[in-house]
């Protein structure tokens, strides 16, 4: 008797490569902003958006190519020295005292500072008054609505990167059922190439419609889900 082969879930590791990053019309502005530090009104910008909207990849990829530390602003504490710094998930910094040290440090040295949240830095819940000035005075430049384009491409990417193949008219079916969100494309990716490895298959549209159905709650007719998707904390892949 042959024994079967059973496939085995990858961990996919996030390439924030610049060739990598997806340009579209949505990340246009934010863009044109990260690639030129020589215009950064007090060295420092801000970019914002939702979860998957590519901030974090367009963070990587300028730090990169500058040269820059990148930072995790969970990670955050103490006196962090002074140095050109790219700095993630600013607005979940756990110690207010060390953003601004490190915001008053770069701007001291010159040093450029770029930061990305999930919304503009005037409003993120701090409560030094000193920091609140320092993020009023930051310029914001966000990350849009992704077009179906980018979508479309997010989505092939996703599977790609997990090894799933699902031909081009099941992609175009799901893009027309899944909310208009990056991070609706990578979740559903994710449940459903764990749920072809589950069963030992591929990805086929009656796999496809029973997961959207029990995630998103379909009905018979598989129409548009009334409400907004579910989705799990790890499931916000960047661009």
């Amino acid at each position: 008797m042959t024994a079967r082969q059973l496939a085995l879930p990858l961990v996919a590791t996030a390439d924030y490569a610049p060739a990598q990053f997806l340009p579209d019309d949505s990340n246009a502005e934010a863009r044109a902003w990260a690639t030129a530090p020589e215009r950064w009104p007090n060295r420092r910008i801000a970019l914002f958006g939702p979860p998957g909207s590519g901030k974090t990849h367009l963070l990587h990829a300028t730090a990169g190519t500058q040269g820059w530390r990148v930072l995790a602003g969970a990670s955050l504490r103490g006196l962090p020295p002074a140095a050109p710094t790219a700095l993630d998930d600013a607005d979940l910094v756990p110690d207010e005292t060390a953003l601004f040290h490190l915001i008053n440090a770069c701007a001291e040295a010159g040093h450029p500072l770029l930061l990305a949240g999930r919304a503009p830095p005037s409003r993120w819940p701090v409560t030094l008054p000193d920091l609140a000035s320092r993020l009023r005075a930051t310029l914001a430049t966000g990350l849009a609505d992704p077009s179906d384009a980018l979508l479309s491409a997010l989505l092939a990417r996703h599977f790609a990167r997990a090894g799933v193949i699902v031909d081009a008219g099941l992609q175009d079916w799901l893009l027309d059922r899944l909310p208009r969100e990056a991070a609706a494309v990578a979740e559903a990716a994710a449940r459903l190439d764990r749920a072809a490895l589950a069963a030992g298959g591929r990805v086929t549209r009656a796999l496809a419609r029973s997961v959207l159905a029990g995630w998103l709650g379909f009905g018979p007719d598989d129409g548009l889900p009334s409400g907004a998707a579910i989705l799990s904390p790890d499931a916000a892949c960047l661009l």
